[in-house]
């Protein structure tokens, strides 16, 4: 019986012992692969961020060729006669014109002709003057609609002659209170008091209300501007030009100072800077431009003509200057610029500054 039970304890052994081979040892079990890697297909990987391209400005401001958000190549422009006699100043919203033409009116003094592509942006804008023949000329080279107060006889009758329509603070409708164009005020610049004759505004604000009424705020049919704009338009080849002095008589000379860092002329007259009465700033233009031509005096209050038909001046931008040629022709035609051998003329990208001076007068540059 004893030998029964031992056989028996022996094959049980034997059992467990065959059970527990089938078991792998820790040591000896095959070693775990990690996971593949997740793979995104190539067409579902983020592409680089390109690096962005220059934008290309969708408009050009016709009158500076600044690049600008909307197409105003269509829209008419205004043009402002502008007081500057020395007991006038300082002239206001005349830091804001887009191309500023100054030429001799009388007995040595200057006015200007502020054209605005833009005036729906304007504050105070005066004080206006009197026109003269040739200023009109001058604005309906641009078809601009023309703003002054009063004129000299020789205006009055190409006016009434032709039936031409101005904006006129003196006489007719628009010297009216009721028409809401102009007003007068002898404190307009403060700190300053003027005579009656250098108090007349008019705004913005007036100048737009008037253009929608008279439905005169899209060019006349076929109307374009000719100007061409580049960059950098600093002449080849011209002569240092940081300084530019340019004398209109004996009461007026004009100094137009170089600023590097701003790439534009500072202008000063009567050894002051030339400043805008709104704000304070002074009157600044990429381009200068003097044309020289004939000046003829007509009457003893010492109101002159000016030739407009051609002449010879000279460009300065950059801080630097070439002469140039120029031509305009009759009333209705705009000024055109030319190189020294008959080259279109390219202006920089900026406001203009425009002076035109007699003949005998000679141009400094340093």
């Amino acid at each position: 019986m004893k030998r029964i039970r031992c056989l028996f304890c022996a094959l049980l052994l034997l059992s467990l012992a065959a059970c527990g081979s089938d078991r792998p040892d820790a040591s000896t079990a095959p070693p775990q692969s990690d996971p593949p890697a997740s793979s995104v297909p190539e067409s579902q990987q983020p592409l680089p961020t390109p690096t962005p391209s220059p934008t290309v400005p969708t408009f050009y401001h016709p009158l500076t060729g600044v690049a600008c958000e909307e197409d105003l190549s269509g829209k008419r422009p205004v043009a402002v006669m502008l007081n500057n006699i020395k007991a006038a100043l300082p002239q206001q919203g005349n830091s804001q014109a887009d191309i500023i033409y100054e030429v001799l009116a009388e007995g040595g003094i200057t006015r200007m002709l502020a054209v605005y592509q833009q005036p729906e942006q304007l504050g105070p804008v005066g004080s206006v003057r009197s026109a003269r023949q040739y200023y009109w000329e001058i604005a309906q080279g641009h078809d601009a609609v023309f703003i002054h107060a009063g004129g000299s006889p020789e205006f009055y009758d190409t006016k009434n002659s032709r039936g031409l329509f101005t904006v006129d603070g003196v006489n007719g409708y628009y010297s009216s209170a009721e028409a809401g164009m102009f007003w007068r005020d002898r404190d307009r610049v403060p700190g300053q008091h003027y005579a009656y004759e250098h108090s007349l505004l008019t705004s913005g604000e007036a100048i737009t209300a008037m253009l929608t009424q008279r439905g005169l705020e899209a060019h006349s049919d076929g109307y374009t501007y000719s100007a061409s704009f580049v960059d950098d338009g600093t002449p080849a080849g011209g002569q240092d030009a940081l300084t530019v002095t340019v004398p209109f008589s004996t009461y007026k000379t004009g100094i137009f100072r170089y600023d590097q860092e701003d790439s534009v002329y500072y202008v000063e007259e009567y050894d002051q800077p030339y400043i805008d009465g709104n704000d304070g700033s002074q009157i600044s233009a990429t381009n200068l431009l003097v044309l020289q031509t004939s000046y003829v005096v007509l009457d003893d209050a010492g109101r002159v003509r000016v030739g407009l038909s051609s002449g010879s001046g000279w460009f300065a931008c950059g801080g630097k200057m070439i002469p140039i040629t120029w031509e305009k022709g009759s009333a209705n035609e705009q000024f055109r610029y030319s190189t020294a051998d008959g080259s279109p003329l390219s202006l920089g990208r900026g406001r203009c500054y425009v002076c035109i001076i007699p003949n005998s007068q000679i141009v400094s540059a340093r």
